[in-house]
């Protein structure tokens, strides 16, 4: 069965974040992610790493101004700089919570700049791979669906591992994320077959609704039983909204046999 990760900003948000990963222990979880780790210092969080025994999993390079509804700057012409800066503060970070993974979100689709965007995301992602593969740590990328986020520019398997060919680093891999793909394309079960060399972190949440796992159409038990089959090593990250609390809806590692 895959190792589960807790991602601490969508789980245990009745409670402020360093508490978070206390409650994540105590639920029985081994790792935990995040979107990002800078609004607290390394040190804050790698104490209560140590202190609840939890494997930092991933974080994501910067993104830009989330509150006002950036979701990732990799794409844009105009903040090559910004992220490069983002590039060497997310080391710095990795360094000390031990994780040897980040993302890369791609950001929105900048308007009027279509045929340079492809340009300035392959330049971005050749500069964090070599950079990241430097320090010992992975890149990975995510594909979302174009519903939650709309214009968001790297949104299917395909395009990502035309990119990724584009790229041309062997430290480039995908972050699969479940829900957005099965949104976006479905065929969930071969596709993560077939690309399991490119995949290194998978994330989950059920459709529709972005909740745990047993309340929608995706068939958790057999994707489950099917990255055990196919070899799957990596983590799957947590990433959903609890229908209720996140305390209430953690039966699903039992029904499903996670645990």
């Amino acid at each position: 069965m895959p190792r589960f990760a807790a991602n601490l900003s969508m789980l245990f948000t009745e409670q402020d974040f360093l508490a978070r990963f206390d409650a994540a222990a105590k639920a029985g979880f081994s790792g935990v992610e995040y979107l990002f780790p800078y609004d607290f210092s390394s040190a804050e969080i790698k104490a209560k790493l140590d202190a609840n025994g939890l494997t930092q999993v991933l974080f994501n390079l910067p993104a830009g101004d989330w509150a006002k509804g950036e979701r990732g700057i990799a794409c844009l012409p105009d903040r090559v700089e910004e992220f490069r800066a983002g590039v060497d503060l997310a080391i710095a970070y990795a360094k000390v919570l031990g994780n040897t993974q980040i993302n890369c979100l791609a950001g929105i689709r900048p308007q009027g700049v279509d045929d340079a965007t492809v340009e300035i995301f392959v330049a971005n992602l050749k500069y964090a791979a070599e950079k990241l593969q430097a320090a010992g740590i992975k890149l990975v990328m995510e594909a979302i669906n174009t519903r939650d986020i709309p214009g968001f520019y790297l949104n299917n398997t395909a395009q990502a591992l035309s990119i990724r060919e584009q790229v041309g680093s062997a430290n480039l891999f995908l972050q699969y994320d479940i829900y957005h793909m099965q949104i976006m394309e479905g065929d969930l079960a071969r596709t993560m077959a077939a690309h399991l060399g490119e995949i290194n972190h998978i994330q989950l949440a059920d459709n529709p609704g972005r909740n745990e796992p047993g309340t929608g159409e995706i068939n958790y038990r057999f994707l489950f039983e099917h990255l055990d089959r196919i070899g799957y090593q990596g983590w799957v990250g947590c990433e959903y909204k609890p229908l209720t609390t996140t305390e209430a809806g953690l039966g699903w590692l039992k029904t499903h046999n996670a645990i």
